[in-house]
């Protein structure tokens, strides 16, 4: 396949239409990597960075450990070993997911160091991708899985620092505190995490919370708290577990010299975390409200106390992005993507959106539940004219209003999905027939790519 540009030049576009691409080879793309495979579905697989992993392999600080258990963050058909503890080390996990990838040899899809500047839908409903070399290839469909920990979300300051500013990701290892004062902003697991970190090592550390966050210990009883909710377990009854576990392991937040959190357990990403309250009552981690302003070395907070500080670490989170598609497939409100089943647009097949939500937990598990279901709807995508999408939303499903997850809710909904695929199938044909010109839009390219009409 070429093409013409607007020099009479005549440049090559690989064709491999007859495959997806696969963006991303972290915990999620590795996972679908390895659905496609064992459905024979052909695929190709692309990464920014120069190995697999994604966030755990160049996000995370060397001192990580997962939130969730060993037992629901492990694909569920590729264990993790016996002698790792019930919360894995950074280490671990990129021992993991090589290990995973060697088991399944996904490597040979694997093209490490390859950014994506541009996708976009072509006629005949192909998807045109063009690399950052300048590099353009064809294919029948796009999963996106590049994870949402990589576009740094700061807040807004009023004042100048002398000292440092960061955001969490670029906090790697202890000696960046050692001896520090430090100001730790969030009330997130990395925020905790490093306030426990600076706790430690630093010489002064102090919280800063916008409002009061619920702290889950991560185990109770001897058992990972993650591994007590049950797929049966509606969420009232799953939070009425936590305020009982919270109540017995940390007492109230009075006792701590916090607000009351003024959310529900579960209505924002849970904290999981044992030493934060440990260290508020050894006085290692004083907890202070919103920042007000900056001023010089010191800090002053809305309830009108100041601190000074050597350094402020955000651990503020992400923004959910996908710089590479045109601005009318960028279809995000805040942090969730509005696309039906959770990966699906109405209007436009062959662009899937995975892993952008957030589930309390479990991410190897969900990955291995979804992705057979996945290679179903894709299969059942080409033999159908209309988007998956759209045959969701004929159905009654409705677009997602968070990017907050319930993970024993995800199982049950998977459950019922695959019970009633053959179903599905039926009402996927009734819709196609009745949309019998349906056709990707194509949209123009980038203004700094001089596209013009492919030559065949």
């Amino acid at each position: 396949m070429v093409k013409v540009n607007s020099f009479n030049k005549i440049e090559k576009i690989i064709d491999t239409a007859d495959k997806h691409l696969i963006i991303g080879a972290g915990f999620v793309g590795l996972g679908m990597a390895q659905a496609l495979k064992a459905a024979d579905i052909p695929y190709d697989q692309v990464d920014a960075s120069d190995n697999i992993g994604g966030n755990w392999y160049h996000g995370v600080y060397e001192t990580a450990h997962i939130i969730s258990s060993r037992k629901i963050t492990q694909f569920t058909h590729f264990p993790m070993p016996d002698n790792y503890p019930d919360f894995p080390s950074a280490q671990n996990m990129r021992d993991y997911l090589n290990a995973f990838c060697d088991r399944f040899d996904l490597r040979e899809n694997i093209e490490l160091n390859r950014t994506i500047s541009y996708a976009q839908p072509v006629e005949n409903n192909l998807w045109e991708v063009t690399f950052a070399d300048g590099e353009q290839r064809i294919y029948k469909g796009v999963l996106i899985c590049n994870g949402h920990h990589w576009n740094k979300r700061f807040p807004k300051f009023q004042g100048k620092f002398n000292g440092e500013i960061i955001h969490s990701k670029d906090y790697k290892r202890p000696n960046q505190l050692v001896g520090k004062r430090v100001l730790v902003i969030g009330g997130g697991n990395s925020a905790c995490d490093l306030a426990a970190e600076a706790a430690r090592v630093g010489a002064k550390c102090v919280l800063s919370m916008r409002e009061s966050v619920w702290f889950i210990p991560k185990s109770f009883a001897g058992f990972p708290v993650a591994d007590l909710m049950k797929w049966w377990m509606p969420q009232w009854f799953q939070r009425l577990m936590a305020y009982a576990i919270i109540r017995l392991s940390f007492g109230t937040h009075k006792d701590y010299g916090l607000s009351q959190p003024n959310h529900r357990v579960f209505d924002k990403h849970p904290t999981l975390n044992n030493e934060v309250p440990y260290y508020i009552k050894h006085g290692r981690i004083i907890p202070k409200p919103a920042v007000r302003k900056l001023d010089g070395w010191e800090v002053e907070f809305v309830d009108g106390s100041r601190e000074a500080f050597d350094l402020i670490v955000c651990a503020t989170g992400y923004h959910v992005a996908y710089p590479f598609l045109p601005p009318e497939l960028q279809r995000i409100e805040g942090a969730v993507v509005k696309c039906y089943g959770g990966s699906f647009f109405d209007d436009y097949k062959g662009l899937y959106f995975i892993g952008w939500g957030q589930a309390r937990g479990g991410v190897g598990s969900l990955i291995a539940a979804f992705g057979s279901l996945f290679t179903r709807y894709l299969k059942l995508q080409d033999k159908i004219n209309v988007p998956i999408g759209l045959v969701l939303k004929e159905i009654g499903q409705k677009l997602p209003q968070s990017h907050l997850a319930d993970p024993q809710q995800i199982f049950r909904q998977l459950k019922l999905a695959n019970f009633l695929f053959d179903w599905l199938v039926k009402k996927a044909h009734q819709v196609d027939a009745q949309h019998p010109h349906f056709h990707n839009q194509p949209l123009p390219p980038l203004q700094s790519i001089q596209h013009q009409p492919l030559v065949r």
